[in-house]
């Protein structure tokens, strides 16, 4: 496996071809300590995440980690699945770190740190929770937008807020906003989608004052108000005069970013030439109206989300991207921000919604590697085995989804620890692995098979779902552990110590995130404040 220094490292990231920089650990310790521009890709499930994010076969991939054997072993198993020019960071973050390069904690780096430049040279203007709650006491004309995920908002949110995630902000202000002298305040859960939100209704030029609201719901929380649980508030459907106005509003926006637009023959030629030059086709509407029908071949990415965590979706750097939506308001907006970025090479495109060749569903992603050698049992034989103490479950989904249900009795495990892991487990002459669909389990099997288990190793077939399906129960709770969690770097909110403490260790966190912008050779930010 070639391995180059990172001094090399540098050079390549810098020398405008394609690049896809990946770190093998886990969310967690990748969280302590990493490289800015590395997508985190945990070794344990590679398979599921590595086509969609790498998409090119022949792309450079330089892999690291903190100075164990995950890159490599990430590497050799990338190579295997036909990718052709993997290499290794020497030294990993340690080596980068020596080199005297710039080191970064947190995840979704590149995405938070953008929106404080967008701040800090933009101007964007903002309010605190206490400006907000006297506007609310004082009953004034003031309308609350939180950009967050449906899902986000939904868990906690502040008292009168709508839910409009992300790109749905400017396509459905026109519906939203009462009137032109209505004050509107855009939030999120801390800073990074409030100011991205509240920029872009400024640089579509609606005349509403538009502000932030100054550290979003954890400031409300750190202020002692109200947080509420469980709110349902979204936008009405779009009408005739909310899209002409939004359509108005993108058209400004494409001109001021000069956006380039790319018809249905434009977007054909560039996926013909996709194994020439990675091309990531991101449908930037909602989850519903993906579902509904999307072109062939893309993915699903909300347009705030992705620019909340650009990582995430986009592997390859200096890849091209196409964003597309059925009118291009979304899409547009999105390009806006992804051109600031450093994304250089983007395009819009509309589809028709109505078109014969859109597909319907949700995004799957391609789980590559796995040729169906694992030996597969179906829930009822699994449920006879449990009864009989002839088998023992090993569900290697991730953390939250273990805690929130998982079959009873079940231990939980990372794959990336799959061979330490397998000696702490109860004996047993056969191990059931599951995950929510089976596909990371018959991977798992396989693993315990090579790594020289001397029982049984199946796959539960269709996975947790499978046996949910069945009519089974599922147990809630941390109940078995095998790993620890290291899957994911839990939000301030979540923590089980002192959150007001995590909640403002957060925030000064991402504040500071501009301070190491200014100082990083690496920073590809081109903030346009509007004209």
């Amino acid at each position: 496996m070639e391995r180059i220094d990172a001094a090399t490292l540098r050079l390549q990231l810098n020398d405008g071809a394609e690049i896809a920089l990946l770190d093998a650990r886990e969310e967690v310790p990748f969280d302590a300590r990493h490289l800015l521009m590395a997508s985190c890709v945990p070794l344990g499930c590679l398979e599921e995440i590595v086509d969609a994010l790498v998409p090119r076969r022949d792309v450079r991939v330089v892999w690291c980690d903190d100075g164990g054997d995950l890159a490599e072993r990430a590497a050799a198993r990338m190579t295997a699945l036909g990718y052709s020019a993997v290499s290794v960071l020497a030294g990993g973050v340690d080596g980068w770190d020596a080199a005297g390069f710039p080191m970064y904690s947190g995840v979704h780096v590149p995405s938070k740190a953008f929106a404080e430049v967008v701040e800090h040279e933009a101007g964007t203007p903002y309010i605190s929770a206490k400006e907000l709650q006297s506007l609310i006491d004082d009953g004034s004309d003031i309308a609350i937008y939180d950009t967050r995920s449906y899902e986000e908002y939904h868990s906690n949110s502040i008292p009168g807020a709508i839910s409009v995630p992300g790109a749905e902000i400017v396509y459905r202000f026109t519906d939203l906003t009462p009137s032109p002298d209505t004050m509107v305040i855009v939030n999120c859960g801390g800073r990074t989608r409030s100011i991205i939100g509240a920029q872009a209704l400024i640089n579509a030029g609606f005349s509403n004052k538009i502000v932030s609201l100054m550290n979003g719901t954890q400031a409300w929380h750190l202020s002692g108000f109200e947080v509420v649980k469980g709110a349902t508030r979204r936008p009405p459907l779009v009408s005739e005069k909310g899209l002409a106005t939004a359509l108005d509003a993108a058209a400004r926006v494409k001109s001021q970013f000069n956006i380039r637009e790319i018809d249905a023959q434009g977007l054909a030629a560039w996926c013909s030439e996709s194994k020439g030059r990675s091309l990531f086709l991101l449908d930037v509407r909602t989850p519903e109206e993906y579902e509904a029908g999307h072109l062939p071949g893309s993915r699903l990415a909300p347009g705030g989300q992705l620019i909340q965590e650009t990582d995430t979706f986009i592997g390859v750097w200096n890849s091209r991207i196409v964003l597309v939506d059925d009118n291009g308001v979304r899409a547009a907006m999105t390009a806006s921000w992804m051109l600031q970025m450093g994304w250089s090479d983007v395009a819009i495109h509309a589809f028709d919604p109505t078109g014969a060749d859109l597909q319907t569903g949700p995004y799957t992603p391609m789980v590559v590697g796995e040729n169906g050698h694992a030996q597969l049992i179906e829930a009822a034989a699994l449920q006879g085995r449990i009864q009989s103490d002839s088998a023992i479950v090993v569900d290697v989904t991730s953390s939250k989804a273990y805690r929130d249900g998982h079959i009873p009795d079940a231990w939980f495990m990372l794959r990336t620890y799959l061979t330490d892991a397998l000696g702490k487990l109860p004996k047993s002459g056969c191990i059931v692995f599951t995950s929510p669909d089976g596909a990371l389990a018959r991977l798992a099997a396989v693993d315990a098979a090579a790594s020289g288990f001397s029982g049984t190793a199946m796959a539960l077939e269709g996975g947790t779902q499978a046996w949910v399906a069945a009519g089974l129960n599922l147990q809630a709770g941390a109940t078995h552990m095998a790993t620890r969690p290291d899957d994911i770097r839990l939000k301030a909110r979540e923590q089980s110590g002192d959150v007001e403490a995590a909640m403002n260790a957060y925030l000064t966190w991402e504040i500071n995130l501009v301070n190491q912008m200014s100082e990083d050779t690496d920073n590809r930010f081109k903030v346009m404040a509007a004209r």
